[in-house]
């Protein structure tokens, strides 16, 4: 057996073995499944070489930024007034509730990067409301849960930043110019809208089957009344993405010519960080109750986060130690020898990559995945003919959404379980056609089949 598998089996076991057996968190098991490999590799002395390699990278800290930018919008309550707003703007049509959940969900999961937390967050209000318009338990909590564990291929998901930071990587060692963050954005925006709109269409004919109705009159919010309460959490996504769309479409002439190559490639990756705390700042300035929201009030609720954010970074650390020592090992040049000793052709790739990923994402969060083992697939499908752009821009799908709409690990559909009290069986069978869905849609945006805005 190729040595690449024998460090990747090592590493699943001990996560596995740690997370059911002893019932403690992934980060933990990840720790473990490094200080495993440590002493079979024998680089134990390259120990603090690989954690100054991952603390040395700026792309963590832009996770961090957005992780603590998540929290605090969660305590401003913005995002509720956004949820109340689609409510009232679909809640009328047949099965408004579900648009609403597939619309607010999406855009919550791509601000928290954390699938089950959004869904018992945003879920609280969706899952009812579908509910009571007639929806069966096990659909209403299905559909919330593949809507918010599509946040995780939407900016400002932190798991982006990771995919950005593989394919520049790839791009360097290949001597091609860096793709700028703005650039990477609109094409993961590309990417998704297809995905959206395939929940879109799953639900419209789910709603037909089913023969639900739209919201009763009653629980319908005032249209009026929302936009004035919540209007100005609209403009939150525009805070977030006209830095971006202003970096993609302008970095290439207006800021390279002020700033030089090097200036917009650093105005570029500032951005991740800029950006984040100034949509934070937004946030506060907006929420209904700014008056209590002093220094003292924000430090509490980063104090009060800690809990939340820690498991997060933690486990992204460790993932850039893991991938600091699989670059040390050559892991990545070995598996991809093995892929092109396989001779696989792009339509061989966009099958069986999805489904390797899927697995692996059930026990490693999916942006570690990504910092471990991103460049590496770049590289196989680039090999095959694939754009190492598209590729990059579906790793956060491929690695960061199966695994929470995936049996046995399927974290999403059992919190959406949990708020909607579904049946299991029925639960689990309806699941299996938002999975056969969203795999099926994978293939085909990898085969580079669909138009993709950016590209």
């Amino acid at each position: 057996m190729p040595a690449v598998f024998t460090y990747i089996l090592i590493m699943l076991a001990a996560i596995i073995i740690w997370f059911l057996a002893f019932k403690r968190p992934i980060y933990e098991g990840i720790l473990l499944s490094f200080i495993i490999l440590l002493f079979v590799t024998g680089t134990w002395s390259n120990v603090f070489v690989y954690i100054d390699d991952a603390l040395g990278t700026s792309l963590l800290y832009s996770m961090m930024a957005f992780c603590a930018m998540s929290q605090l919008l969660t305590k401003t309550k913005v995002i509720d007034n956004c949820v109340m707003i689609i409510i009232a703007l679909l809640g009328r049509i047949p099965g408004g509730a579900g648009y609403a959940s597939i619309v607010a969900s999406s855009f919550m999961g791509a601000l928290s990067g954390s699938g089950p937390g959004n869904v018992m967050a945003t879920g609280t209000i969706t899952i009812p409301a579908m509910i009571k318009s007639g929806f069966p338990p096990e659909l209403a909590a299905n559909v919330e849960s593949t809507a918010s564990y599509l946040g995780n291929m939407i900016p400002p998901s932190s798991n982006i930043v990771a995919a950005l930071g593989a394919l520049n990587a790839y791009l360097a060692i290949n001597g091609k110019d860096e793709v700028s963050t703005g650039t990477f954005w609109i094409v993961c925006w590309g990417c998704s809208l297809w995905f959206i709109l395939s929940r879109f269409v799953q639900l419209f004919a789910f709603c037909k089957y089913y023969k639900i109705k739209g919201m009763a009159k009653e629980d319908v919010p005032s249209l009026k009344q929302t936009i004035k309460e919540g209007w100005s959490g609209l403009l939150l996504p525009v805070v977030i993405l006209l830095p971006f769309i202003f970096d993609a479409v302008c970095n290439a002439n207006f800021l390279t010519a002020r700033l030089g190559a090097t200036g917009a490639s650093y105005f570029s990756k500032s951005l991740l960080i800029f950006t984040a705390g100034v949509a934070t700042i937004f946030g506060i300035l907006i929420s209904k109750d700014r008056k209590k929201m002093t220094l003292t009030e924000i430090i509490s609720t980063f104090a009060g986060s800690v809990k939340g954010i820690v498991p997060t970074v933690a486990t992204c650390i460790l993932g850039y130690m893991i991938g600091a020592m699989f670059t040390d090992l050559e892991v990545g040049e070995e598996l991809q020898a093995v892929f092109e000793a396989m001779n696989f052709n792009i339509v061989t790739l966009a099958f069986v990559i999805p489904l390797i990923t899927c697995f692996i994402s059930m026990v490693i969060p999916g942006s570690s995945i990504v910092v471990m083992l991103g460049e590496v697939f770049i590289a196989i499908f680039a090999n095959a003919g694939a754009d190492p752009l598209l590729v990059a821009a579906m790793l956060p799908c491929i690695c960061g959404i199966m695994c929470g709409i995936t049996p046995p690990f399927a974290l999403g559909m059992y919190a959406g379980m949990s708020l909607a009290k579904s049946d299991f069986t029925k639960t689990l069978k309806n699941d299996l056609w938002w999975l056969a869905a969203q795999y099926v849609l994978e293939v085909i945006v990898l085969l580079g089949v669909l138009p993709i805005l950016g590209l």
